[in-house]
């Protein structure tokens, strides 16, 4: 089997190896290095496609992430408290975010979560608007591959907005 990538497709070793490539500057950069990528890619993509369309690919490039970031980051099989607990501990390690579940019912799937420090949006000017779509995705990525169901999640409260944590709200997609 050949180790070509078709264009489109992403695979986890696509990140390579952080410790050989940067081996004098390390795998820590400031969140505004982050933030001029994707505000600027926001900007090109809504230039070019639209708002909607913009949202709509980073929730879903989110979604490909969390999933991602699930099946290899994670440990699936850990019953909900340790899970909830595992994914609380890895966002605050990788400075992502500081996760707080408000509610995570295990027969419907619904949660509702909150995301303090969150790294795309935390400190920024206030637009009237929520702003999170790639974390949207990324959660719904991450519950999916979790609860083995497909999700999808919903910013309800953003720093943007006014507010001083992110609250989504994610659910199974019924079909």
């Amino acid at each position: 089997m050949s180790d070509k990538m078709l264009e489109g497709d992403f695979s986890w070793k696509m990140l390579g190896d952080l410790n050989v490539g940067r081996e004098h500057l390390g795998q820590e950069m400031p969140v505004i290095v982050y933030r001029l990528f994707q505000y600027t890619m926001r900007a090109v993509l809504a230039r070019e496609y639209g708002k909607d369309t913009m949202i709509s690919l980073f929730r879903e490039s989110g979604k490909l992430a969390g999933k991602e970031f699930a099946e290899n980051v994670l440990d699936l099989s850990l019953d909900k408290d340790a899970f909830t607990a595992q994914l609380q501990a890895a966002l605050k390690d990788l400075s992502i975010g500081i996760l707080r579940f408000e509610q995570f019912d295990d027969a419907s799937g619904h949660a509702v979560l909150t995301v303090s420090e969150d790294l795309d949006c935390s400190g920024l000017p206030v637009t009237g608007e929520c702003v999170c779509n790639y974390d949207e995705g990324f959660i719904a990525g991450i519950l999916g591959a979790y609860m083995k169901n497909p999700y999808y999640a919903i910013e309800v409260d953003c720093w943007s907005k006014g507010d001083r944590v992110c609250r989504f709200v994610a659910d199974h997609v019924r079909s």
